[in-house]
Parts: structure tokens; C-alpha cells; sequence
């Protein structure tokens, strides 16, 4: 009996915590099936303000080639690359000195042909009479009217050699054609240039506007211009709205542009719409030959939007996480067709009335029992 006694001491204790640290796990194991909190909403359609990227290459309203057109050497060069210059100021002037001596010769030829002609008009003058008298055939003052007519047309021909070689000789002086920045100078004082020189001696852009071209896919084009309204093209380009000019470093240009322009042609090639943009361009920051963004806004009326926090990607594709009635969650790929802001615009997948998960999706997985707590839809919106 004592035997028994110090044998049911000893394990007496032992029962007992064993039996509380059962109890405990149990207590534990409860807590960790009860399922967690995430934050959700409910999706309704609201009204999406996106934008539509496009590369586009940017020219000047007017990209002048300056070329000679005649051969000799440059002899002076009165601007600087990238310098602004005024219509009709002096660019160049070209070394070619027998166009001088042609304006010369060609005054003389004139001096020449004016005293055939009074020599003309002296020999008519001498036998007008004599003829009127009878005394010579009238067939002499014929002659000789017809020889006073061919030394007029010489003289005429002779004016009109001196004006064509006044004219060459004015091409040895270049002007600026129109108001415009200054290209690159790719001859230097004493290059031998001609009218079949492969390089123009400089451009003058004008870039107190400029030209953005880019190019949308036949399909784009025909979401584009269904959308827009009016009955024809022209009218469809009139009512489409103000765009914007993202730069090269992300500013964007200040003031809007319109469209203007789309071709009347899909290259062939390319299966694109050309398109022309223009844009003030105020203290010339924007040049010809730069590259920009034209950024075109676009309003969707009935848009499902989800923050881009509450989705994952998996082998490029995007996933939300939907709860059902039982408040499980389950994967749903989705397709995105826009991006304003923090947002993503939901084409398919989602629709109105679905709850997604906002926040913690790291630690979702498929099937989980989640604890939601539908957060209001405006606060979510407002700071995504």
C-alpha cells in the first residue's frame, strides 16, 4: 500500500502537467484556426481619367535645307550653329569670283548690241528718205528695218544675259529664308562647295511651333475615331481633346497641343496611322530631331478599378484575389487595359459587386478563410 502510494506521488504531478500543457496546445491550435483579418472592398463602376502614351519624333514647323546654287569656295560664315536667326539675315557668302566677271562681260555685250542698234536706226534713218523719193527700191529700207529689229532682240538678249548673271552672282550671298534656329555647319571657311554638294551648308529650322508625329495600330485607330465624334474625319479631329508633350526627361511642355492630322494611308508595311500633333513652342526648348511622348487623355465612363497593391504577378500575367460568400479567397487573372495612377483599369476578370482583397496579399494562398473588413471604396480611391 505505502508502495503504491509513493508510486502514485510521484506520477501524480507529472498527469497534471501534462494535462494542462494539452490544454494549452488545444487553446493555441484554436487561436491559429480562427481565420485573420484582411481588408477589402467591393468593386462598383466609377468613371477612369487615363492617359495613352505614344513615342514621337518632333520637327519644326518649317525644316529649311540651305544649299548653293553655284560652285565656289565659302568664304564666310556669319552665324554659329544653334544660333536664332531673322528672315532675310545674312547666313553665308561664297567665293566665286567669275560670276563677277560674267555680270562684266555681259555688260559689255549690252554697251556692244546698244550701238548696233543706233547704227541700226542710222542706216533706216538714211534711207527712209531716199526711198519716199524714189530713188532707191523700197525693198532697201526693209532691209534695213529688219536689221534695226534683230539688233533690238540682241540688245534685249544682252539685258537678259546680264540679269541671269546678276542673279548667279547674287547666289554667292546666302540669307535666311524664315525665322529659325541654326543646324549643323558641316563645311568651314574655305570648303569647296556646288549645287551638287550632298550636304546642305546648314538648316534654319523654325521652331517656334513644333510638329509631333507618332503612330497608333489599325486597331487603335479604329477605337480612336469610332469614339470620337462628328460625321467626318476633319470633324472627328476637331473635337478630340487637348494632348500633352512628355519630354525626354518626363516634363511635360508647358501648354497643350491639338491634333491635327492623321494620314489618309495604313503603311503597308507597318499596319499604322501616322498622326500629327502640334504644340507651341515658347522660348524654343523643344528642337527639331528630339524625341518626346504625346500623351492623350481618355475618359471611361463605367471603369472596374483596383489599386495596384492588391495584385501579384505571376509569368507576366496579373492576379487578384476574389472572396466568396464563405469568405475564402480565390486567384483571378486578370486583364488590364490602363493604368491611372496607382490604379489598374480592369477589361476582364472582375465585376461590379465582387469583393477583392486590398492589403496582405503576400500572405494569401488559394481556399484561405479570411476574417474581410470591407474598407470604404472612396478612401481606397482617393489614396491607392
Amino acid at each position: 500500500m505505502k508502495s503504491y502510494q509513493k508510486i502514485l506521488s510521484i506520477f501524480l504531478p507529472l498527469l497534471i502537467v501534462s494535462a494542462l500543457y494539452s490544454c494549452s496546445n488545444s487553446g493555441s491550435a484554436a487561436s491559429n484556426t480562427a481565420p485573420k483579418v484582411f481588408t477589402t472592398i467591393k468593386l462598383a463602376p466609377r468613371q477612369a481619367e487615363v492617359n495613352d502614351d505614344y513615342p514621337a519624333s518632333i520637327l519644326g514647323i518649317q525644316n529649311i535645307e540651305i544649299r548653293p546654287k553655284i560652285d565656289g569656295y565659302v568664304e564666310d560664315i556669319y552665324v554659329d550653329e544653334g544660333a536664332s536667326v531673322k528672315r532675310g539675315q545674312l547666313l553665308f557668302r561664297i567665293n566665286a569670283p567669275q560670276y563677277e566677271q560674267n555680270v562684266a562681260t555681259a555688260e559689255a555685250n549690252i554697251k556692244i548690241a546698244i550701238a548696233d542698234v543706233n547704227a541700226a536706226k542710222m542706216q533706216v534713218d538714211k534711207v527712209r528718205p531716199i526711198v519716199e523719193q524714189d530713188i532707191v527700191s523700197p525693198y532697201e529700207l526693209k532691209a534695213a528695218q529688219y536689221t534695226l529689229d534683230s539688233k533690238l532682240a540682241a540688245l534685249a538678249q544682252a539685258k537678259a544675259a546680264l540679269n541671269n548673271a546678276k542673279t548667279n552672282l547674287s547666289y554667292t550671298t546666302i540669307y535666311s529664308p524664315a525665322d529659325g534656329v541654326i543646324g549643323i555647319l558641316p563645311y568651314k571657311i574655305g570648303s569647296l562647295v556646288s549645287s551638287t554638294t550632298t550636304n546642305p551648308l546648314t538648316t534654319v529650322s523654325n521652331i517656334e511651333s513644333v510638329y509631333a508625329y507618332f503612330s497608333i495600330n489599325e486597331k487603335q485607330g479604329l477605337d480612336f475615331f469610332q469614339a470620337a465624334k462628328g460625321g467626318t474625319m476633319q470633324q472627328k479631329l476637331n473635337t478630340l481633346p487637348p494632348v500633352t508633350l512628355v519630354l525626354a526627361n518626363g516634363t511635360q511642355l508647358a501648354g497643350k497641343g491639338k491634333i491635327e492630322t492623321a494620314s489618309g494611308l495604313i503603311n503597308s508595311n507597318t499596319g499604322s496611322i501616322n498622326i500629327r500633333a502640334t504644340f507651341s513652342n515658347p522660348g524654343g526648348l523643344v528642337r527639331s530631331g528630339s524625341s518626346a511622348i504625346v500623351r492623350i487623355p481618355k475618359t471611361i465612363p463605367d471603369a472596374i478599378m483596383i489599386p495596384q497593391k492588391s495584385t501579384y504577378q505571376i509569368q507576366g500575367k496579373i492576379f487578384a484575389y476574389v472572396v466568396d460568400t464563405d469568405g475564402k479567397v480565390k486567384s483571378q487573372e486578370l486583364e488590364i487595359s490602363a493604368s491611372p495612377g496607382q490604379l489598374y483599369v480592369v477589361d476582364k476578370g472582375l465585376k461590379a459587386g465582387q469583393q477583392i482583397v486590398v492589403d496582405g496579399i503576400a500572405s494569401l494562398r488559394e481556399g484561405l478563410q479570411i476574417k474581410p473588413q470591407v474598407l470604404n471604396a472612396d478612401a481606397v480611391y482617393s489614396n491607392p
